[in-house]
């Protein structure tokens, strides 16, 4: 029962650089998730734009042309649409994508800390 001054302060020194490393590691994580994730860039919100602003002038054409150009721009609109969902599907497979990548580190360290556990037992 009598433990040496020495080791509980060799333990604190331990959990303090541990808190430490776990700081880094979070302040790491929270900006690989602002670069994913985060508010939508310039770049984007431009995209956006530029998709309404053509679907819209695609049917608003549609509509005033009569039968002329009507089938043309029903068609432009729907590929415009159909590119837009594409596009939804690859974002949300990098999503998908990266949740499995953080899923699998938390497996990795937790498993890393049972080992620790064990040996220190």
């Amino acid at each position: 029962m009598n433990e040496k001054p020495e080791n509980h302060e060799n333990e604190i020194d331990d959990l303090k650089r541990q808190v430490e490393h776990f700081q880094q590691e979070k302040e790491r994580v929270r900006a690989i998730v602002g670069k994913i994730g985060g508010v939508p860039k310039f770049r984007t919100k431009l995209a956006n734009a530029i998709f309404i602003i053509v679907v819209a002038a695609s049917l608003i054409v549609s509509v005033i042309t009569g039968d002329r150009l009507r089938l043309l721009m029903i068609e432009v609109a729907l590929v415009a649409l159909s590119l837009k969902i594409i596009y939804l599907i690859h974002c949300m497979m990098r999503i998908s994508h990266f949740k499995f990548w953080i899923l699998s580190s938390i497996e990795w360290r937790i498993n890393e800390m049972m080992m620790y556990i064990k040996q220190r037992s």
